[in-house]
């Protein structure tokens, strides 16, 4: 689905190059390898807390799942995943997280498991000083080595700023993902973005109304739906590339950890990175939001909302993060299965 350029609001065709696939002979094809995403969440929702988690390992192509017992690790073996004993699992790392979300209530904080470590990374950013941190660090000391505390630069915050792209009012967001019900078209943006205003409009001096809000959730969760009422607006289901063309998208599904991804906003473009965390917690100046998809990828004001996707698959809408497209820093994603889900849409 298309993050929509001004330029294209007013439609542009995409063409699609015809390519030609050679069978090979089964007898020397080679296994196919199982979907790492859709082997995470089937492994994932099989085992429970008997896994903290898993993750891509690169080097071999392979998943790895930690398990906390031989049964576990022998259901891992069988789909053909890489199983490793770790000293936690699941259910270990959840107590934790699930104090966090208790006890820690300070803005520019953030916390998910790291499945490589066996740990709970907790991010803390450059506003939480004194007291706060204090706190903050009390807190993480209770669980020893299960917890690790990391610093970053720049501050926790959802990316809206005046510019180009989806308009309402004085703020400015990216369209995500274009989506559909039956006959009736819809796009998908942040939740930060649609709580601020109801209509919605393709140019900043607001003469091309694109739509009206049909849905927003935020905090908690972070996304929102518009539904168009422009007709003569083109909405295809493309990601905008800014400059390379654009991306079909045809389905959406599950991120998973050490999976190469793509992001697509009006203030930065397309950006690229690896997902580093699932079920990511964040708590905003406006309120905590869970369940997000952590990654490397920069973002800046106005990129919120933005699609992030790999390959034709559509994966989440951009909420926010900290640093920029200059130093780098971390972005967060809501997941976009969840607004499918809620709202009855789909990808097209």
């Amino acid at each position: 689905m298309r993050s929509v350029h001004p330029a294209a609001l007013a439609g542009a065709a995409a063409m699609a190059a015809a390519t030609t696939l050679l069978a090979v002979p089964a007898a020397n094809a080679a296994p196919a390898r199982p979907d790492p995403a859709k082997l995470a969440t089937t492994l994932a929702e099989r085992l429970g807390s008997r896994t903290a988690g898993s993750y891509y390992d690169s080097a071999s192509g392979k998943l790895v799942v930690t398990v906390a017992d031989d049964t576990a690790a022998r259901t891992v073996s069988q789909t053909g995943a890489v199983p490793r004993r770790v000293a936690r699992s699941g259910a270990d790392l959840e107590k934790i997280t699930a104090a966090f979300e208790r006890s820690i209530k300070v803005p520019g904080t953030a916390w998910a498991v790291q499945p490589a470590a066996n740990q709970v990374l907790l991010s803390v950013d450059e506003s939480v000083t004194g007291a706060k941190l204090a706190k903050v660090r009390a807190v993480a000391a209770r669980y020893g080595s299960a917890v690790r505390i990391e610093r970053v630069s720049g501050k926790f915050e959802t990316t809206i700023a005046g510019g180009q792209a989806i308009y309402t009012g004085g703020s400015r967001c990216s369209l995500g993902f274009n989506v559909r019900s039956g006959s009736t078209y819809y796009f998908l943006t942040a939740g930060h973005c649609t709580n601020i205003g109801s209509t919605w409009y393709a140019n900043s001096s607001q003469s091309t109304v694109l739509g009206t809000r049909a849905g927003s959730s935020f905090p908690g969760n972070d996304y929102g739906i518009v539904r168009y009422t422009n007709t003569s607006i083109a909405k295809p289901g493309t990601v905008y590339l800014y400059g390379s063309g654009e991306q079909e998208i045809t389905s959406a599904g599950n991120a998973y950890v050490g999976q190469a991804v793509r992001r697509s906003g009006s203030t930065t473009g397309v950006r690229s990175g690896t997902v580093t965390a699932l079920n990511q917690t964040v708590v905003y100046s406006q309120g905590s939001v869970s369940g997000l998809i952590r990654t490397t990828v920069c973002a800046q004001p106005g990129d919120s909302g933005g699609s992030l996707f790999a390959g034709t698959t559509a994966l989440g809408l951009t909420s926010g993060g900290s640093g920029n497209c200059t130093t780098g820093g971390t972005t967060f994603f809501q997941p976009v299965t969840e607004p499918l889900s809620v709202y009855g849409v789909s990808i097209y």
